[in-house]
């Protein structure tokens, strides 16, 4: 698959653009500045050799355009500004919202909940033509970006096209250890992105790197229709 990488400069786009690259899609990682997006490619060119051949580097522009699906990558409090920029290009595709809400209080992090009950939710009112999946939220970047440890994580994708929450399942589950769980509409976002501020406090206050495990369910199968 072309995926794009709206923000791979930044830790979290870098870490997936690479981990995606990885596992042969060809990425675009893109920047505000594409010099920082080449520069980024470089730098994990560098670090990685042959398994990130797949990945490119160039603007947000790029990234937006050339992308199949694209992940918005930025911080939250840009997501929404960065998405209706480059709405023309997202238009019919499949967008991954990947951001969550959140201010940090002493030792604690606390939800941000926009007026539409979510950024991903926001993101989607702000680019009504692309096909927003909000996903990833509670996968640590560094984990994103560790190629030589495999990732342990559950990721739940919540999307209001069916189509496009089944593509980002597919994109998920085809990633060595991460499985992947339909969470519904996305109106659903909210209770994602807004956990994330509890499962960071956890890190915060207890130094670890939980990530999210659910019990007693089995995740989604690539190749297999969702129920």
């Amino acid at each position: 698959m072309k995926i794009g990488v709206i923000g791979a400069t930044g830790p979290a786009g870098k870490g997936l653009a690479a981990r995606l690259a990885s596992v042969g899609h060809e990425v675009v990682a893109g920047s505000r500045d594409p010099a920082r997006g080449e520069a980024t490619v470089a730098e994990l060119r560098e670090r990685w050799g042959s398994r990130v051949d797949g990945l490119k580097g160039g603007s947000n522009a790029d990234a937006a355009a050339a992308g199949e699906l694209v992940v918005l990558a930025v911080p939250w409090d840009g997501a929404v500004d960065t998405a209706r920029a480059h709405a023309e290009a997202l238009a019919g595709k499949v967008v991954i919202a990947m951001a969550n809400g959140l201010i940090k209080e002493g030792r604690e992090f606390h939800p941000v909940i926009p007026d539409e009950g979510s950024v991903s939710v926001t993101v989607q009112v702000a680019v009504p033509d692309a096909r927003v999946v909000a996903a990833f939220q509670h996968v640590p970047a560094s984990a994103f970006g560790d190629l030589d440890h495999p990732m342990e994580s559950d990721v739940i994708a919540c999307g209001d096209d069916d189509d496009a929450r089944r593509a980002v399942l597919e994109l998920i589950a085809a990633i060595p250890n991460l499985r992947a769980f339909d969470g519904g509409s996305l109106v659903n976002a909210l209770g994602i992105e807004a956990f994330a501020a509890v499962l960071l406090s956890i890190n915060l206050r207890h130094r670890g790197k939980g990530t999210l495990r659910l019990l007693g369910v089995e995740g989604h199968t690539p190749g297999k229709e969702p129920a």
